[in-house]
């Protein structure tokens, strides 16, 4: 057994986990944190996703002891993010620190707007990658689609490529891929020369 602190949507959480314990295990039974979802436990749905450290993984993957003194974010956090994260990559926050007149972060409003989910099981592990997706897109990270040297455009295969660690059996993705950009759009996510294909 070892005792880890994890701050977990911006709040300082300590507990006594088994070193065998997932990240995923210990958010939702150890504290109650429901908004990652278990889906395959596999590592192949990425119903589980969360941001750590601004970075997204599956949650399902990672052992809740290697993230003693971590930055946990979930979507139930999102919105919240920039006053519990402190500002990211040197004081500059690239989702735009915004949210919405309603709280919500950009990229739950784009979700809602553009009706990106039906059962709404995978939602939360969608909007969390979609987070961290349009995090590293905004650092001109290529994926493997990005074409030659030349910054990125959002466009549909773009979005399409980033987010494809995230399955939704209901096939909502003819309205998650609009609302990435949307959500892209209207947070000011691009990098200097990327393109935001509407």
């Amino acid at each position: 057994m070892s005792e880890i602190t994890v701050h977990v949507d911006g709040t300082p959480r300590r507990l006594t986990v088994d070193t065998r314990t997932t990240l995923l295990d210990a958010l939702r039974e150890r504290l109650g944190v429901t908004s990652p979802k278990k889906g395959c436990d596999h590592g192949q749905c990425g119903a589980c996703t969360v941001l750590c450290g601004d970075r997204r993984v599956l949650s399902c993957l990672v052992l809740a002891v290697t993230q003693d003194g971590a930055r946990v974010v979930t979507a139930e956090g999102l919105a919240a993010r920039g006053q519990h994260d402190g500002e990211r990559h040197g004081g500059e926050r690239h989702d735009g620190g915004q949210r919405a007149d309603d709280g919500l972060h950009p990229v739950q409003r784009a979700f809602i707007d553009c009706d990106a989910f039906q059962c709404g099981y995978c939602t939360p592990g969608q909007v969390v990658s979609a987070v961290g997706m349009l995090d590293e897109f905004a650092l001109g990270w290529p994926s493997a689609v990005t074409e030659g040297t030349r910054p990125p455009r959002l466009d549909h295969a773009e979005v399409a490529e980033r987010m494809s660690g995230n399955l939704c059996r209901c096939a909502a993705y003819v309205n998650i891929v609009p609302a990435v950009q949307r959500a892209a759009a209207a947070s000011g996510t691009a990098a200097p020369g990327a393109e935001v294909a509407g």
